[in-house]
Protein backbone atom coordinates (compact mmCIF):
# COMPACT_ATOMS: atom_id res chain seq x y z
CA UNK A 1 0.00 0.00 0.00
CA UNK A 2 1.54 3.63 -0.76
CA UNK A 3 0.24 6.94 0.62
CA UNK A 4 0.45 9.56 -1.60
CA UNK A 5 0.28 13.25 0.36
CA UNK A 6 2.15 15.89 2.06
CA UNK A 7 4.38 15.17 5.39
CA UNK A 8 2.86 18.54 7.03
CA UNK A 9 -0.72 17.39 6.19
CA UNK A 10 -2.47 16.49 9.14
CA UNK A 11 -4.92 14.60 7.52
CA UNK A 12 -2.18 12.40 5.58
CA UNK A 13 -0.28 11.93 9.05
CA UNK A 14 -3.22 10.86 10.77
CA UNK A 15 -3.73 7.96 8.00
CA UNK A 16 -0.08 7.41 8.38
CA UNK A 17 -0.51 6.30 12.12
CA UNK A 18 -3.69 4.01 10.88
CA UNK A 19 -1.56 2.53 8.62
CA UNK A 20 1.65 2.32 9.58
CA UNK A 21 2.69 -0.39 7.03
CA UNK A 22 1.88 2.08 4.23
CA UNK A 23 4.85 3.36 2.33
CA UNK A 24 4.48 7.12 2.36
CA UNK A 25 5.07 9.44 -0.60
CA UNK A 26 5.77 13.21 -0.25
CA UNK A 27 4.36 14.93 -3.51
CA UNK A 28 5.76 17.94 -2.71
CA UNK A 29 9.31 16.44 -2.93
CA UNK A 30 8.55 12.95 -4.81
CA UNK A 31 5.80 14.14 -7.15
CA UNK A 32 3.18 11.13 -8.34
CA UNK A 33 4.13 8.60 -10.68
CA UNK A 34 2.45 9.74 -14.38
CA UNK A 35 0.59 6.61 -14.62
CA UNK A 36 -0.86 6.39 -10.97
CA UNK A 37 -2.11 10.29 -11.60
CA UNK A 38 -4.00 9.50 -15.05
CA UNK A 39 -5.54 5.98 -13.43
CA UNK A 40 -6.58 8.39 -10.05
CA UNK A 41 -7.74 11.01 -12.37
CA UNK A 42 -9.16 8.62 -14.71
CA UNK A 43 -11.05 7.18 -11.27
CA UNK A 44 -12.20 10.38 -9.42
CA UNK A 45 -12.14 13.09 -12.36
CA UNK A 46 -12.47 16.73 -10.79
CA UNK A 47 -12.70 15.22 -7.19
CA UNK A 48 -9.00 14.60 -7.25
CA UNK A 49 -8.45 18.34 -7.55
CA UNK A 50 -8.17 20.56 -4.17
CA UNK A 51 -9.58 23.85 -5.22
CA UNK A 52 -9.42 25.17 -1.57
CA UNK A 53 -5.73 24.70 -1.32
CA UNK A 54 -3.16 27.91 -0.85
CA UNK A 55 -1.45 26.30 -4.10
CA UNK A 56 -4.90 26.84 -5.85
CA UNK A 57 -5.99 30.32 -4.56
CA UNK A 58 -2.26 31.56 -5.26
CA UNK A 59 -3.15 30.28 -9.54
CA UNK A 60 -4.05 33.05 -11.69
CA UNK A 61 -7.29 32.69 -13.78
CA UNK A 62 -5.24 31.50 -17.01
CA UNK A 63 -3.68 28.80 -14.92
CA UNK A 64 -6.44 27.59 -12.88
CA UNK A 65 -8.39 27.42 -16.25
CA UNK A 66 -5.43 24.72 -17.43
CA UNK A 67 -6.58 20.86 -17.90
CA UNK A 68 -6.92 19.04 -14.46
CA UNK A 69 -4.52 16.69 -15.11
CA UNK A 70 -1.49 19.12 -16.50
CA UNK A 71 -2.39 20.88 -13.33
CA UNK A 72 -1.89 18.08 -11.04
CA UNK A 73 1.31 17.42 -13.13
CA UNK A 74 3.05 20.57 -12.22
CA UNK A 75 1.86 21.34 -9.02
CA UNK A 76 0.97 17.69 -7.16
CA UNK A 77 0.20 19.81 -4.19
CA UNK A 78 -3.04 20.77 -5.69
CA UNK A 79 -4.08 17.22 -5.14
CA UNK A 80 -6.62 16.38 -2.74
CA UNK A 81 -5.12 14.17 0.06
CA UNK A 82 -3.78 10.96 0.92
CA UNK A 83 -4.56 8.96 -2.27
CA UNK A 84 -4.00 5.89 -1.13
CA UNK A 85 -3.14 3.27 -3.52
CA UNK A 86 -3.54 -0.69 -2.28
CA UNK A 87 -3.35 -3.16 -4.84
CA UNK A 88 -5.35 -2.34 -8.03
CA UNK A 89 -7.80 -0.25 -5.65
CA UNK A 90 -7.75 3.30 -5.13
CA UNK A 91 -8.70 5.61 -2.38
CA UNK A 92 -9.06 9.14 -2.24
CA UNK A 93 -9.16 11.28 1.18
CA UNK A 94 -9.51 10.12 4.25
CA UNK A 95 -13.30 10.10 5.46
CA UNK A 96 -15.11 7.45 7.63
CA UNK A 97 -15.68 5.18 4.01
CA UNK A 98 -12.01 5.25 3.50
CA UNK A 99 -11.18 4.40 7.33
CA UNK A 100 -13.76 1.46 7.03
CA UNK A 101 -12.74 -0.05 3.47
CA UNK A 102 -8.76 -0.21 4.80
CA UNK A 103 -9.88 -1.36 8.39
CA UNK A 104 -8.81 1.55 10.14
CA UNK A 105 -12.13 2.53 11.69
Amino acid sequence: MVLYGLKTCDTCRKALKSLPDAEFVDVRSDGVPPLILSTAFEQFGAALMNTRSTTWRGLDASEQSRAPLDLLRDHPTLMKRPLIVSGDTMYLGWGPDVRKALGAD
